[in-house]
């Protein structure tokens, strides 16, 4: 399956994304993943890339679907991919469409995680950080420490980041809104996206997800 994973920051894409990738068993293709991938093995995209990010500047288009046409064409995605953060905007969605054209391949479905706008602010402005080791992760309502502001594992200072505070996550919510949520029209009008809400605990969400590709596709 050739599958696009979409929704708000904070819908836990990056979780589903996982575990919908090992039971579909096809690759998770991320573009965190595929910027971290390039500039540390030094690729020519790679380096560009780093050069726009050391200026402070978004990374074109140009240079994401790049990097994701080259994952894509990696030998454990021949049967297919979920693709996690591309495309993030209209000019890669349709850019997606060429490069899968051109192999007469096409995508399966496009899974829409649905989640409401003050749920999105809850987790990500509730969520602490452990500065001794970063993968230390509470929330202060869904994973509170038994001592506010010390990590249970370490006894590191827990702090919020600043991409976590209120103001800054709803200033994200704005930028998908304006920037990614067109994609779903897009792919809504190619009969391709399925939504299934994004509430509960993970292993539902999941059993849901794979519930929702299953009827897509049959």
């Amino acid at each position: 399956m050739r599958i696009v994973l979409v929704g708000p920051p904070g819908a836990g894409k990056g979780t589903q994304a996982a575990y919908l990738a090992k039971n579909l068993a096809i690759p998770h293709i991320s573009t965190g993943d595929l910027f971290r991938a390039n500039i540390s093995q030094g690729t020519p995209l790679g380096q560009k890339a780093q050069e726009y990010m050391r200026a402070g500047q978004l990374v074109p288009d140009e240079v994401t679907i790049g990097m994701a046409k080259d994952r894509m064409e990696q030998a454990d995605a021949e049967g297919g991919f979920l693709l996690d953060g591309f495309p993030r905007n209209l000019v890669q969605a349709e850019a997606l469409d060429e490069i899968l054209k051109a192999e007469n391949l096409a995508l399966d479905a496009v899974l829409d995680l649905e989640v409401p706008e003050d749920e999105v602010v809850k987790r990500i402005a509730g969520r602490r950080i452990c500065r001794r080791d970063s993968s230390h992760v509470f929330h202060v309502i869904y994973n509170a420490p038994k001592t506010e502001g010390v990590c249970d594992a370490c006894g590191g200072e827990l702090y919020q980041r600043d991409d976590d505070h209120e103001d800054t996550v709803r200033d994200r919510l704005e930028v998908y809104h304006t920037q990614t949520e067109p994609i779903i029209d897009y792919y809504k009008a190619q009969g391709l996206v399925v939504t299934i809400s994004a509430l509960g605990p993970v292993h539902e969400i999941t059993e849901r997800a794979m519930a929702a590709l299953d009827r897509a596709n049959a």
